[in-house]
Order: C-alpha cells, then sequence, then structure tokens
C-alpha cells in the first residue's frame, strides 16, 4: 500500500559530472559496446539462455554450448563453468578460459533471505546427492553452491527448485545479485522493523526483468531491520539499514557503494528515511542509477562504487530523487553503528516466546547428505524454518523450549553445532582452488585444518577472533574486513620455491569502527607455516591486550614485530 506521504512526482533532470573520457554510461550517450563483455549483453539479452539451455545445450551436450553462453550468460543462470582438476596456482593467470574449463558446472542457488522449510533444505540435499556429488556449500551471500553440474542435468534441478520455491535465476551475471537479508528477520526480539516483505516485493518485481538483467557489473542488495547490522551492510553495493525516525517511526536508511577486491570501498550512507513500502521504489531508482550512469567501460571500474566516489553520495541520492524516484527522501542521520558484527550463532529467545538457534558448519561446507540430515532434525523437531547467513553460517527458527536440549545434541552429532569454538564460529573461506577458476590457492580445506590445529592450540579462547581465507584478490570471503584476513598468492619459501601462501591483512571490521585490515610492506606467509604464524599473532595478542580490548583496536597499536608473527622463528608452534 502506498504511503500517502510519499507520492511521486514528474521526474526533473540533475545536472551530473561529465568524465574526463567516454565511460560508456548510457544516459550521456555511449550506448556503443566499448568490451567484449558489453558486446555480448548487447548481441542477445543473457535470460535468453534459459530456453536454449532446456531445449538444446541438455539434450544435445556440453559440446554444444555456444562458448559466448558458455562463458558469458550461463552465469545469468547461477552457472560457472568449474576449475578443471589438477591446474596449479600458477597456471591461474596464465592460460585462457578455455584452458581452465571442466566439463562440469558450479551452480549457485539464491535463497534471499526467505526462510527454507525442511521440505525446502530436504530438496536442496536431495539435489546434491543426485546430481553434484554430495556436494553442497553455504556461501557469504546466502546462496547453496554445488559443483560437478553436468549440463544434461540442470533442466531436473530446476524443476526441484521451482518446486521448492527457490531459483538460480541471476545469482551470477551483470545482474542482481542474491540478497542478504537479516537471518533473524520478523522474530528476533531486538528487531527494529521486518524488512521481509521488502526482499519479496524486490524479487518479485525485478529479477528475470529485462530492464535489469545488463547491469555494467554485479549488484549486491543487502536489507536488515536489527540493529547489529547482521548483513555487512558496508560490503554491499545497495543496502536497507533499520533506523527509527523521531516521528515517522521505523524504515530504512539508504547505504551506497561499497564493495571489496582489488579496490575495497565501504558504503557512503545517505542519512534518509525510507518506509517499509518504499524499499522497492528506491531499489529500482538505485539500480537504475547503475544501470544508466555506471562506467562500462573498463570491467575494473564498472562497480557502482566507483560511481559513488566520484560523484560523491548527496549527487548520487539527488540524481536517485530526481531522475528516478520522483520525490526527495526524508533526511534523518544514519542509524549508529554496532560494535562487530551478528553471526546468531547460539541459543536466542525469539518475540513469540519460541527459540532461534544458530549452528556452524566449518568455513560453510556441508554436503548434500548433511542437509538432509538436517531437514530430518527439522522435522523430528517441529522446527518452523532455516535461513541462510551472510558468515556462511545457519539459522533454525521457531524451536520450543523443550526440544532445545535434545536438538542440540543431534546437531552436535551430525556436524552442525550450536555450541562451536570461537575458530569455527569465526572463520569463513572462499570455494578456492578446488574448483574456482580465479583461485589461486586451497582454501577451504587450508581453512578447515587451521581451525582444528587453532582448537587444539587455543581451546579456551575467550574473545572473537575472525579468520578470512579467500584464494585470490577478488575477496569473495570479505578479506579487508577481518581480524586476520588471508588473500592467495604464491610466495616463496625459505628455500626460494614457488609455494601456496598468503598475503596478509589485520585488524579489518564493520560496524563502529569500520575499516580494512592494515597490510604489512612485503608481509607474506606460506600456506605451510599458516598455522604457526597465526599462533604467533594471537600468543602476542593475548599477552599484550588490554582490559577489553579487541584485537582490532590492538593491531592498531602493536608493534611491526609482533603483527609479523616473529615468534614463529622462535619456536612457538606447540
Amino acid at each position: 500500500m502506498p504511503d500517502l506521504r510519499f507520492q511521486s512526482q514528474p521526474p526533473r533532470h540533475t545536472e551530473v559530472p561529465r568524465p574526463k573520457r567516454a565511460e560508456g554510461q548510457w544516459s550521456l550517450g555511449y550506448t556503443e559496446p566499448l568490451n567484449k563483455n558489453e558486446q555480448s549483453k548487447k548481441d542477445d539479452d543473457p535470460l535468453n539462455v534459459r530456453a536454449r539451455i532446456l531445449h538444446i545445450y541438455s539434450k544435445r551436450g556440453f559440446d554444444s554450448i555456444d562458448p559466448a553462453d558458455l562463458r558469458g550468460r550461463f552465469r545469468w543462470m547461477g552457472l560457472y563453468t568449474q576449475r578443471k582438476p589438477g591446474i596449479d596456482g600458477g597456471k591461474t593467470a596464465v592460460l585462457e578460459e578455455e584452458e581452465l574449463d571442466a566439463r562440469y558446472f558450479m551452480m549457485r542457488v539464491r535463497s534471499d533471505g526467505r526462510l527454507l522449510s525442511s521440505q525446502t533444505v530436504r530438496a536442496l540435499g536431495t539435489i546434491g546427492v543426485d546430481f553434484a556429488r554430495d556436494t553442497a556449500d553455504v556461501t557469504d551471500r546466502e546462496n547453496i553452491q554445488y559443483h560437478w553440474i553436468r549440463i544434461e542435468d540442470v533442466p531436473e534441478i530446476w524443476k526441484r527448485l521451482d518446486d521448492a520455491g527457490l531459483s538460480s535465476l541471476e545469482a551470477c551475471g551483470d545482474s542482481p545479485r542474491p540478497f542478504l537479508g537479516s537471518p533473524v528477520a520478523g522474530v528476533a526480539a531486538d528487531e527494529i522493523i521486518d524488512g521481509t516483505w521488502a526482499l519479496e516485493e524486490i524479487y518479485r518485481r525485478y529479477i528475470g526483468d529485462p530492464r535489469f538483467s545488463n547491469l555494467p557489473r554485479k549488484f549486491k542488495t543487502a536489507l536488515t531491520g536489527h540493529p547489529s547490522h547482521d548483513v555487512s551492510p558496508e560490503t554491499n553495493d545497495v543496502s536497507f539499514v533499520g533506523t527509527v525516525h523521531p516521528e515517522h517511526g521505523a524504515g530504512f536508511d539508504l547505504w551506497v557503494g561499497g564493495g571489496l577486491s582489488t579496490n575495497p570501498m565501504l558504503a557512503q550512507k545517505a542519512g534518509v528515511w525510507i518506509p517499509l513500502e518504499q524499499v522497492p521504489d528506491v531499489w529500482e531508482a538505485v539500480a537504475s542509477t547503475f544501470r544508466d550512469y555506471g562506467y562500462r567501460r573498463l570491467r575494473s571500474r564498472a562497480r557502482l562504487k566507483f560511481l559513488v566516489a566520484d560523484w560523491g553520495i548527496e549527487k548520487f541520492v539527488e540524481v536517485v530523487e530526481n531522475e528516478y524516484l520522483g520525490q526527495r527522501l526524508e533526511r534523518t542521520p544514519s542509524p549508529a553503528s554496532p560494535t562487530g558484527h551478528r553471526d546468531h550463532i547460539g541459543v536466542h529467545e525469539q518475540k513469540d516466546g519460541a527459540l532461534y538457534v544458530g549452528i556452524a558448519p566449518t568455513v560453510g561446507r556441508v554436503s548434500g547428505t548433511l542437509l538432509v540430515q538436517l531437514a530430518d532434525l527439522m522435522d523430528a523437531y517441529a522446527v518452523r524454518g532455516a535461513r541462510l547467513t551472510p558468515y556462511q553460517k545457519i539459522v533454525l527458527i521457531g524451536v520450543q523450549p523443550e526440544a532445545l536440549e535434545p536438538l542440540l545434541d543431534d546437531l552436535d552429532r551430525i556436524g552442525l553445532s550450536a555450541r562451536p569454538s570461537q575458530w569455527r564460529r569465526n572463520t569463513m573461506a572462499c570455494t578456492g582452488i578446488e574448483f574456482c577458476k580465479l583461485a589461486i590457492v586451497d582454501t577451504k580445506n587450508r581453512a578447515r585444518d587451521l581451525v582444528a590445529e587453532l582448537e587444539r592450540r587455543f581451546p579456551d579462547l575467550d574473545t572473537a577472533i575472525s579468520v578470512n581465507v579467500n584464494g585470490c584478490p577478488n575477496a569473495c570471503a570479505r578479506t579487508q574486513v577481518a581480524d586476520i584476513g588471508l588473500k592467495g598468492q604464491l610466495v616463496l619459501d625459505d628455500d626460494g620455491n614457488q609455494v601456496e601462501g598468503f598475503q596478509v591483512h589485520l585488524g579489518g571490521a564493520t560496524g563502529l569502527g569500520a575499516n580494512f585490515g592494515r597490510k604489512l610492506r612485503a608481509h607474506k606467509v606460506t600456506s605451510a607455516e599458516l598455522d604457526d604464524y597465526v599462533t604467533a599473532v594471537v600468543t602476542a595478542y593475548l599477552a599484550q591486550r588490554t582490559d577489553g580490548e579487541s584485537f582490532a583496536d590492538w593491531v592498531v597499536r602493536a608493534d611491526e614485530a609482533a603483527l609479523r608473527g616473529e615468534a614463529l622463528r622462535a619456536g612457538v608452534s606447540a
């Protein structure tokens, strides 16, 4: 229902800065494609590839796929060719794409903050068992990600997803990528506002809409009405963050221009108040501004963050209002940032008297079988549903108090603990070289081994220290905003051999004190010495911290010797 206080006015033109050279901005008259990606999207709307997958490629097999579809438009259907086994990280930037391609696909299934019933969780599990060699990972985009998918099986997978109310549509590509929603929307006792309707409406109106299937690059959305800002709003292209206006009550602020990768930027806060029913319209206005004014010449500068950085937040909001929304948004101070983030792990009371329970697979690695087991427990204990989180975790919603203790025991039994160690709770990892064509090093297995070793060395760690492990510079695991961020690259060991290793970022954070981790000049760690390096840094922190001092705050004042883990050379290994 429209809010009568916010009646649209006819759009009016806003004078925008003209770049010194053509950047491929449609609204400035630069409509001819300036690179192969733009040409491919102009040649054929990527949404049209769905029909070819269903009626041609799935019937004729992998060799029938047009390369322009295979390495381009398939992404709009949530499909990437996965990395051919046996190719080391040194070849990642050397080989052509077709040389890296396996004949199998990674598939991303979007959840968009939805509450997943036990039947839906079971469907996700059986897809992994039947078609993906029992793979299934929980990603930090609240997706389920499969591997080893055959093109012949895609129609049946899509049918099962449709039946379960899910989709892989626009899970990748230059499109509105999967949304991040609060895992505890509608149930948390301290929630400011429930944004569930807005995310559902954005999906209903705009996903699969050709008006938004050709954006300059990926476009990531987050929305939360929880005061902990539990969707990492600082690192998304567009975020709606719960706030309270002194006169109008609960609504959302607008944050735009966040993104990491090789040129990280934190989102800028608009300081506005948006009622729930207007959120989809504002989303459309922001996406339209990006579509029409975003830079399309260079892929490396095509994210929304570059446009926002060049224009400034005031000019960006002015264009959104005047050219697309047709009204001025109510101004109000942005909400205060919380300390750290809320992952919702453990047992928490809901506002209706039931409980929600956050559980922690290690670095998001689950399996089809494990999801089926989880669905069985959800049925056995009458759990209302599950949501995926932006931290590669799962939250069970609507647990009855009398069922709690036996449920916790059974979750421990299948390996999904609601009582994890600090290390298991706070470590994330991207897909890595096991399947990703962009990766340089192993991540999932290395991170799991790291967690196990740190649990042995620091079994009673009394504070949260986040460790984010990424296989390349693209920062899918949010390397720069972790306490310990590890960016995969090839490094030289003591004998001069090129081996897997990591550039280290220390002291990154979101929330209050949001910042990017500190990098030390020429400081890299081999994968083999990672356990000892992290041990040395954490040991120094525990010895030097003041009362209540966080790891990130300690990093700011710590000397380089401690941050470089020089105790490692002195035999810190346990």
